[in-house]
C-alpha cells in the first residue's frame, strides 16, 4: 500500500497493492490494522454506494457538528474527478481544494476527514463507494454549490467530453461558498 500526502493536511490518497493474474484481481479495500498504522484509526459506521452515469456531479456535501462524517471513498467501476474543499474553521487551507482522479483499474481510495466539503463528476459510468465514520443526519446536512467560482474548482469536464453536467435538484439549491460562511463559521 502506497500513500500519497495531498497539499491539505488530513486528505489522503491511498493506492493500495492490487494481485492481479490471469483470473482477475484481489486487493483488501480495508484492513484496521494497516489502516492505523497511517493515522487512520477511525471506526467506519456507515457504508453507502451510488451509481452514476457520465457527467453526473454529486456535491458539495457535508454533514455540519455534532453528525461530521469522516469518509473514506472509491470507485468499484467506472471513474470520477473526486473533490474535497476543506471547511474546517482557522484552517490555514480554509476554502482551498484538493481533487484525485478515483479509478476502478487503480482502485485507489481517497480519505476525506471531518471538516471538508465532498464531492464528485462521474468522468464514465461509475459506481462510487464510500464509508463514513458518522450515521448520516438529515438536520446536520449542508453544502456548497459545485460551481461556486470562489472555489474555481476545476471539475475537468472539457477534459472528459462533458457538456452538460448532470446535477439534482436538491445540490442546485445549494448555497454559495459566502453564504456558507455566513450561516457556518
Amino acid at each position: 500500500m502506497k500513500i500519497r500526502e495531498t497539499s491539505i493536511k488530513g486528505l489522503i490518497e491511498i493506492i493500495p497493492d492490487v494481485y492481479r493474474d490471469n483470473r482477475g484481481f484481489f486487493l483488501e479495500t480495508f484492513h484496521i490494522e494497516k489502516y492505523r498504522d497511517i493515522g487512520l484509526s477511525h471506526q467506519f459506521v456507515q457504508s453507502n454506494q451510488s451509481y452514476s452515469v457520465k457527467g453526473v456531479v454529486r456535491g458539495m456535501h457535508l454533514q455540519v457538528s455534532p453528525y461530521q462524517q469522516g469518509k473514506l471513498v472509491s470507485v468499484s467501476k467506472g471513474k470520477v474527478l473526486d473533490v474535497a474543499v476543506d471547511l474546517r474553521k482557522g484552517s490555514p487551507t480554509f476554502g482551498k481544494y484538493e481533487s484525485v482522479v478515483l479509478d476502478s483499474e487503480q482502485c485507489n481510495q481517497f480519505y476525506v476527514p471531518e471538516g471538508f466539503a465532498h464531492g464528485f463528476v462521474a468522468l464514465e459510468e461509475s459506481v462510487f463507494s464510500y464509508q463514513c465514520t458518522n450515521v448520516y443526519n438529515k438536520v446536520s446536512e449542508a453544502g456548497i454549490i459545485w460551481n461556486d467560482p470562489n472555489l474555481s474548482i476545476d471539475w475537468q469536464l472539457e477534459k472528459y467530453g462533458i457538456r452538460s453536467p448532470i446535477v439534482s435538484d436538491k445540490d442546485l439549491a445549494l448555497p454559495s461558498f459566502s453564504e456558507y460562511q455566513q450561516r457556518y463559521t
